[in-house]
């Protein structure tokens, strides 16, 4: 027999591609599923993995990658062991691009032998308990409201379901988070069990439900930055729900959504106890992912184009890395501000993100040098503007591709340290060196909420549409890291607490 649905999901096929390769995570989103892991330790997207579910009836399966092409977003996998009948079972998904509404066409289709008499029965649960149960998860999971214009108040959102408040306060609760006990790769960010305590004077205690994974992180747990305390819990970025105020807290309240983007790290936890001025309340049209996905980028992001250099427009901007978190929202901002924007990014997917987020001219780095396409784009003048996020490896070319009297704004080195350079160097186009550092421009709790409400804003106007490209279990995060850090994500990338996923 053959099984065939498909649909439409309102959620650009780029976030759809990266929630689904993750061949058949379906513990994060199908109702059917209540966990499941990778056997043996290889990674999800490896030709020949085996995946065991534990099924919300208690029922166990498991299923085997036979191919993955990120080229065509496609996968095929096979049933191994199944408490169903469906012999022979193979299926397949495979995404498109739908060309209107930047929206994605899913087709999931299957074959498999039923047992005599059992060929209606099977073929609709197939039909339905697995492909449409599965196509309603995710989008309710991916689907957002598009942002408009906001003429009035906009209605309340209904209060997310949050962890009741202790039932007496000044009691220390126990919190899922991840712990980093010594310097090194992803593999050192370990689910541990912590205390929090209450809230102290001018302190608040949160119940986080969305997590925001950024590059400072990879730099905290591997000792480039001494923001993180060894053992530590690392992030600096979330949102959620106040849960108990302490003395002196008279701007919050228990149940008042609030999301923050700054040191101290502790970011990577169920429950944190914080200083309340640190915390920015949430308004009722943007939600919580999406606050946790934009709001330390949309900051970095506010002052790089408005403070570091106010891009003007007519000016031609070179955004390295433009599929990236930041990347993305320094393209939709700089072009809505009237710049030419150019991005380089390693893939044609990544290019055809950058260009759907207002890249005018995407440049992959893997197939060409971007210097010459610079020139060329800009009649041999170069950038006025270079925004340089990777460091190291394009540092120098930056340099080359910079116009006379350009602005090269160094302010994250992905790549590794840019090490020591020689100013004369500058001298021969009259550059600027810029070197922002994030905490000297978000130093003040009202500059901070100043920036943030200009960004929101900006989102309400379409002027910004956040990218949530990867959801990771907050138990995960050591796979988010390796996946930032090998330049496989697009967009922002969260992590979702345990007692959410």
């Amino acid at each position: 027999m053959r099984v065939r649905r498909s649909t439409v999901i309102d959620a650009p096929v780029d976030a759809v591609w990266a929630l689904l390769r993750d061949f058949n995570g379906h513990g994060d989103w199908h109702p059917a599923v209540a966990a499941s892991l990778i056997e043996d330790g290889p990674t999800a997207d490896r030709i020949g993995a085996v995946r065991a579910f534990r099924l919300a009836d208690g029922s166990q399966l498991r299923e085997q990658l036979i191919a993955l092409s990120d080229r065509d977003r496609s996968l095929t996998y096979c049933l191994l062991d199944s408490p169903i009948p469906l012999m022979g079972y193979v299926a397949s998904i495979r995404l498109k691009p739908v060309t209107e509404g930047d929206r994605t066409f899913w087709t999931w289709e299957s074959q498999f032998s039923p047992p005599a008499g059992r060929e209606e029965e099977l073929a609709r649960l197939v039909a339905l308990d697995i492909y449409e149960a599965g196509f309603s998860a995710v989008r309710r999971l991916l689907t957002k409201p598009r942002p408009t214009v906001r003429a009035a108040a906009p209605p309340p959102s209904p209060p997310p379901a949050v962890r009741p408040p202790p039932a007496a306060t000044g009691a220390t609760l126990i919190s899922e988070a991840i712990v980093v006990e010594r310097h090194g790769g992803p593999e050192e960010l370990r689910p541990r069990r912590v205390a929090v305590p209450p809230p102290g004077d001018n302190q608040v205690r949160l119940q986080q439900t969305a997590i925001g994974v950024n590059f400072i992180d990879v730099y905290c747990r591997t000792g480039f930055f001494d923001l993180l305390q060894l053992p530590g819990t690392p992030g600096m970025e979330a949102a959620g729900v106040v849960l108990d105020v302490g003395p002196g807290v008279t701007r919050l309240r228990p149940g008042d959504r609030v999301a923050y983007a700054c040191p101290p790290v502790g970011a990577y936890a169920d429950l944190r106890t914080m200083d309340a001025t640190l915390l920015v309340p949430l308004p009722a049209d943007i939600d919580d992912e999406m606050a946790a996905a934009v709001l330390l980028k949309g900051l970095s992001a506010h002052f790089l184009l408005h403070r570091v250099h106010a891009v003007q427009r007519g000016e031609t901007v070179l955004i390295h890395a433009a599929a990236g978190g930041v990347g993305l929202l320094l393209c939709q901002w700089a072009g809505a501000l009237g710049a030419i924007v150019i991005g380089t990014v390693s893939s044609e997917e990544k290019a055809e993100a950058a260009r759907r987020g207002g890249c005018r001219h995407p440049i992959v780095t893997s197939q060409e040098n971007f210097v010459p396409g610079v020139l060329d784009i800009t009649g041999g003048r170069g950038a006025d503007v270079i925004y340089d996020a990777v460091g190291r490896d394009t540092l120098d070319r930056s340099l080359q591709a910079l116009a006379v009297r350009g602005h090269l704004v160094s302010f994250g080195q992905a790549s590794g340290p840019i090490g020591a350079w020689d100013l004369d160097r500058f001298t021969a186009k009259s550059t600027t060196l810029s070197r922002p550092n994030y905490a000297h421009y978000t130093s003040s709790p009202d500059e901070v909420r100043d920036m943030a409400a200009h960004l929101f804003e900006a989102i309400r106007q379409g002027l910004l549409r956040v990218t949530i490209g990867q959801r990771f279990a907050l138990s995960e995060a050591a796979l988010a890291h390796q996946r930032l850090e090998a330049r496989a994500t697009i967009g922002s990338t969260i992590l979702i607490p345990g007692w959410r996923s």
